[in-house]
């Protein structure tokens, strides 16, 4: 029996007292706040709706905010009128037909290995109802000019993957980097989890990976925590959660258990924090993506795919980097096109050296394109392209993809689809079809409302070669 004035010791070796000192943070030995607050609540209920239309693949969405100019990159009209086709000159590519912009001279290169559908259109042409509708393939709810995201929002892709096969593994379903979509009091929507609730939400990463002390301290151990020492804690948390039936019994008890299984997860595991580990790269590897920003978040995206995370967003540039209302031709000349050539015929490459480009879709789009004519609008010094829904390009390949394939025609100045158009729930469709997740799947809105996940069509041509 304990004398009245001593301590019990646990097995470890830590008294009573200090764990109440110390409280739960300070024996995890982590920082973990955020993905914590994101993936807490993780389901454990099975999702018997969530069919599965195929072997599931992953995905990395190579997004161009602002809306590149689809006539200045891949749907040139050289034959146009001077005020149509720009400054820019054609190049050939591998893919007789197939001609692009001059200064994509790297993925002109690679024509094979990526399919061009040159007649998406919707009828949106304000910046966030756009991406809200690309990034989770559906039209967002109640959408007005400028409408913020919010909780009544539809599911970004991961978000939906994360609720129909929750993961325990420490890997999350979705990561989006290096940028946030947001600008003083807009938040764009399309990057969260919607009406599903934050527990979806895919990681935020906000740093550019290409800056010589890039890091994700929330992935890390504290300094001198080692894995065994880690595990002994665990087993300390596990014997003091033993104690505390009724906490156990409520709702916030059972949320800490899974904060602190999946923190454990994630620590000791390892897999995601070496996947931000960039100098672990070869510096020619990093060379060839390009050191920039572009490059680097290219190449981490393929890091990411190849720890096991299935969807990966690649920002290309802070919020509406391509957005070209002025200064359009310098811009895409000097500042936007080389890198984004450089880094995603890199990243094509890689995957396909890897074995990895035949299990992961890469898809590359902006929210629109840009207006037929070049213009000077109102107080600029330069011209540009205005916003332009009605017709815009997407690029993909890999995960089944057929390469060397242009489906769709625009008409002769580019602004409307000659051919069948294909819209961003069909693009949706598409990605969902790749994860395996059938885009028919009923989910279960804000108001327990039963709702369809997506209204459109997969894009069978992109796999079949069939024309459309």
């Amino acid at each position: 029996m304990r004398s009245p004035g001593s301590n019990h010791r646990h097995t470890i070796g830590i008294t009573r007292r200090e764990l109440l000192q110390v409280g739960y943070s300070g024996l995890l030995g982590i920082s973990l706040p955020a993905l914590l607050a994101q993936r807490s609540l993780a389901s454990d209920t099975v999702q018997s709706n969530a069919r599965v239309s195929r072997k599931p693949n992953s995905v990395i969405l190579v997004f161009l905010t602002g809306a590149p100019s689809h006539l200045d990159t891949f749907d040139m009209k050289p034959d146009a009128p001077a005020e149509v086709r720009g400054e820019f000159k054609a190049i050939a590519t591998k893919l007789p037909g197939l001609t692009v912009c001059e200064h994509l001279p790297h993925l002109a290169a690679r024509a094979d290995k990526y399919a061009v559908v040159r007649s998406l259109a919707h009828g949106q042409n304000n910046h966030l109802v756009a991406t809200h509708h690309l990034l989770t393939g559906h039209a967002q709810p109640g959408a007005f000019f400028d409408k913020i995201a919010s909780r009544d929002d539809w599911p970004s892709y991961a978000s939906t993957l994360n609720y129909c096969q929750p993961r325990h593994d420490g890997i999350p379903s979705g990561v989006n980097l290096p940028t946030y979509l947001m600008e003083g009091p807009l938040n764009w929507p399309g990057q969260h989890a919607g009406f599903l609730g934050p527990r979806y939400d895919p990681w935020q990463i906000t740093s550019d990976p290409n800056k010589r002390d890039f890091r994700v301290d929330s992935l890390r151990l504290t300094p001198g925590m080692e894995v065994g020492r880690l595990n002994d804690r665990r087993t300390l948390l596990e014997q003091v959660n033993q104690q505390q039936e009724r906490l156990a019994e409520i709702a916030a008890g059972r949320r800490l258990s899974d904060q602190q299984q999946l923190a454990f997860s994630v620590l000791t595991s390892g897999k995601i924090a070496r996947a931000f580990e960039m100098d672990r790269e070869p510096a020619a590897v990093r060379e060839r993506y390009g050191r920039h920003a572009f490059g680097q978040s290219l190449l981490l995206a393929r890091r990411l795919v190849e720890a096991g995370v299935p969807v990966v967003q690649a920002n290309m540039g802070h919020v509406q980097n391509w957005d070209s209302h002025s200064d359009i031709f310098p811009s895409l000349k000097k500042r936007l096109l080389p890198p984004l050539d450089k880094g995603v015929a890199a990243l094509l490459d890689d995957l396909e050296v890897r074995g990895l480009l035949d299990e992961t879709l890469v898809v590359m789009l902006g929210e629109f394109g840009r207006t037929p004519k070049v213009t000077t609008m109102p107080g600029a010094n330069s011209p540009g392209r205005d916003h332009w829904a009605p017709c815009f390009f997407g690029l993909f390949a890999g995960a089944g993809v057929r390469g060397g394939q242009i489906i769709g025609k625009s008409d002769k100045v580019g602004a409307y689809p000659a051919t069948t158009p294909f819209s961003p729930d069909d693009v949706g469709a598409t990605i969902y079809h790749v994860l395996g997740v059938d885009p028919a799947l009923e989910v279960r809105d804000r108001q327990d409302r039963p709702v369809r996940l997506n209204r459109g069509e997969v894009v069978h041509s992109l796999f079949t070669g069939a024309s459309t």
